[in-house]
């Protein structure tokens, strides 16, 4: 390992020495700071103040067998630097106890109460220490501990179910809806409390359709991992698949063909136009407007066709690997990714000139389900929700993966925070796809498209990127023995998101929540893992 010599590390060291046990980097994108003691705070506030730092994600490492603590892991970026900080403080198994950042910083809520309830590490002072992965009816079990088999088979759940705040006032009604839905969506349940027809507050609960997709990591030779990467969120396959492979990359140095990235990156932005299309639409909908859904449902139909053709999968499941792609393309498939994308492009252009001329869906969705922007930096939104909304962020030019850097992109940033603005977002990322894939269509036939297979190292560290059509997906990975891995931590971005839905919804009607729970079109199963 080597020791950064960047101002930011310099002044850490400077203002924290004491407390600092170590300062590494394997690479010069990511480096590693392991404090002395589980107290975050003061550095993230010197982070946060100092350098306008971002704390990306926080997640939890039983360690008790190599080094015999437990380690919390902060990631924080910074704007206009392509380094991630990773700070990891050591929790004592005696005392399994860590201050809770969550009153401050309300972004990571969940994560603090993620690592309760899989670890058994308590957030102290948290605002709201409920369970949030596990239910209220859960036994007490930690099952992201090493002593946790995964053959577990665990006894029937007894006792309270989640129990709702209550509607209180005179006229106040609770109204109920799911967790199970109509159609294939997958279960999560709303509850709003309303007076008449305006929201007065919505509460949510996820988690139902927990798959255990982190320990599942941990009994997979990585080869087979992969595929269970590409099966986390079923919309965003390859985009999780990307980046588990690249973490993986990361850990073993190896060098990627420039083929592999052009046609990881070319099918990245495949994946965010077939579902921003789909959105449009969708919105489109949701407002009674369904001949631009009919057009819209087309075009994507025009896409997955593609997907299909160029990798044998709608979903481009079973493309990605480590070290690159699974197989190539020739000229005749690059001819026909060529004349879909003119087609899309022109065919996509008809249908917002549609949109665009209807005033009647640009009354309904302007001014409708607004997050401000205030409240998306404070819950640390991210993706087309979070650029709607102020937040200027993308992963694919703030933290440079696959072939980004080639090609110049730009980020649309908003400011009302709506339904509409957030349809816009959509709007302007599919013209951008389609300018990126064309530049970089020609570099798709030459050279090899996969690295050499080579064995992966134990006991490395990584953390792979990528700025899912939703927003920001994070993969960090420690290598274990025999091909496999010690742990896999998953950040989807509708984790970060959900909490902004709530936001969003009150004072609207509640004949507009559909409307605006898709202009957000949050992963339920992204959440849940």
């Amino acid at each position: 390992m080597t020791q950064p010599a960047f101002p930011l590390f310099e002044a850490l060291r400077q203002k924290f020495g004491a407390q600092i046990q170590s300062l590494t980097a394997d690479r010069e994108d990511e480096t590693y700071l392991t404090l002395n003691d589980p107290d975050i705070r003061p550095i993230t506030n010197y982070l946060r103040g100092e350098f306008g730092a971002r704390l990306v994600m926080v997640f939890a490492e039983d360690r008790r067998a190599s080094e015999g603590v437990f380690f919390n892991y902060y990631v924080f970026d910074q704007k206009g630097s392509s380094r991630y900080l990773l700070v990891r403080t050591p929790i004592r198994p005696d005392d399994p106890s860590f201050p809770s950042l969550s009153a401050e910083l309300p972004a990571v809520n969940w994560q603090e109460r993620e690592i309760q309830d899989w670890f058994g590490l308590k957030a102290v002072e948290h605002p709201n220490p409920r369970r949030v992965a596990l239910h209220d009816n859960w036994p007490d079990v930690h099952p992201l501990r090493k002593d946790f088999p995964l053959e577990t088979v665990l006894p029937p759940f007894e006792g309270e179910r989640h129990i709702y705040r209550p509607a209180l006032g005179e006229g106040v009604f609770q109204v109920p809806v799911g967790p199970v839905h109509a159609g294939i969506i997958e279960p999560g349940h709303f509850n709003f409390a309303v007076a008449g027809e305006p929201i007065l507050y919505l509460q949510l609960r996820m988690f139902y359709t927990h798959k255990g997709t982190e320990k599942l990591f941990e009994k997979l030779p990585i080869p087979k991992a992969v595929f269970l990467a590409e099966s986390i969120s079923g919309d965003s396959s390859f985009s999780h698949g990307t980046a588990f492979c690249q973490a993986i990359e990361r850990a073993a140095q190896m060098e990627i063909p420039l083929r592999a990235l052009v046609m990881r990156t070319i099918l990245l932005e495949l994946e965010r136009l077939c579902n921003h299309v789909a959105d449009i639409g969708a919105i489109a909908t949701d407002v009674g407007f369904v001949i631009a859904n009919a057009h819209a449902s087309r075009l994507k139909e025009m896409l997955v066709m593609l997907n299909e053709q160029l990798t044998g999968s709608r979903l481009l499941r079973g493309m990605i690997c480590v070290g690159g792609v699974r197989r190539g393309w020739n000229a005749v498939q690059r001819d026909t990714l060529c004349s879909t994308i003119d087609s899309f492009a022109r065919e996509f252009q008809d249908l917002i000139g549609m949109i665009d001329s209807s005033e009647s869906t640009r009354d309904r969705l302007e001014q409708t389900g607004v997050l401000k922007h205030e409240k998306a930096r404070d819950l640390g939104i991210v993706g087309v929700a979070g650029r709607a909304s102020g937040i200027d962020l993308d992963t694919r030019r703030d933290h440079p993966y696959a072939a980004y850097s080639r090609y110049s992109l730009r980020v649309p940033v908003y400011e009302a925070g709506d339904v509409w603005h957030r349809m816009q977002v959509r709007i302007e990322e599919v013209r951008d796809s389609i300018s990126i894939i064309r530049k970089a269509v020609d570099e798709s036939l030459k050279g090899e498209f996969c690295a050499p297979a080579r064995a992966i190292p134990s006991d490395r560290c990584a953390l792979g990127a990528v700025e899912g059509w939703r927003g920001e997906i994070i993969h960090w990975i420690r290598t274990g023995t025999d091909n496999h891995l010690e742990r896999c931590k998953i950040k989807d971005p509708s984790l970060n998101n959900w909490p902004a839905l709530v936001e969003a919804v009150q004072g609207n009607i509640i004949a507009d929540f559909p409307v605006i729970n898709k202009s957000f079109n949050l992963s339920y199963s992204g959440t849940d893992r």
